[in-house]
């Protein structure tokens, strides 16, 4: 049954999670209220995780929660059914937009979706803001981030590592 609900609930997160990983994070904090698969806290370490690791963060998330619900095999359950609408939609998008890329409708239509993905990866920022951001030492590190990204232009990577770091200094 478990394997119903994984495939079930990642084949709607990979079909409505439209702009890349972060937007599947409304969709795992629902995960957490109607299941026992992860709490809350793990799923802001499993972005955490999903962010420093390579590969896309939508499917290292689905592969992380997938795993936390039924091990190994529900790890790559969740995620095959996270990438399986994408695929589908992709394949009947380039089949059908090669004839219409031209309309005027089709273009407002695309354009009109860009709206909803910002509002969601804004919602899923500020969910994970919730969760991490608890404590004196946590609000001065995203600050002090914050600035550095400002001043400094380093890759994503540095900050990633640069936090990683201040984590385990300060027992964040």
């Amino acid at each position: 049954m478990i394997y119903v609900l994984l495939a079930y609930e990642f084949f709607k997160i990979g079909l409505f999670a439209v702009g890349g990983g972060l937007v599947t994070v409304p969709f795992l904090y629902d995960l957490t209220e109607q299941y026992d698969w992860f709490t809350a806290k793990e799923l802001t370490d499993m972005i955490a995780v999903s962010q420093s690791t390579p590969g896309p963060t939508g499917i290292n998330m689905a592969t992380y929660a997938g795993y936390k619900a039924a091990g190994i095999a529900g790890g790559v359950w969740a995620t095959l059914w996270l990438v399986a609408p994408s695929v589908i939609v992709v394949y009947l998008i380039a089949k059908i937009l090669n004839k219409w890329s031209d309309n005027p409708n089709v273009l407002r239509v695309l354009g009109g979706i860009r709206p909803a993905v910002l509002a969601l990866i804004l919602f899923a920022g500020w969910d994970i803001a919730k969760e991490s951001i608890t404590n004196v030492q946590t609000v001065v590190l995203l600050v002090v981030l914050v600035v550095l990204m400002r001043f400094y232009k380093k890759s994503a990577i540095f900050y990633i590592v640069l936090s990683a770091v201040a984590g385990l200094i300060f027992r964040i």
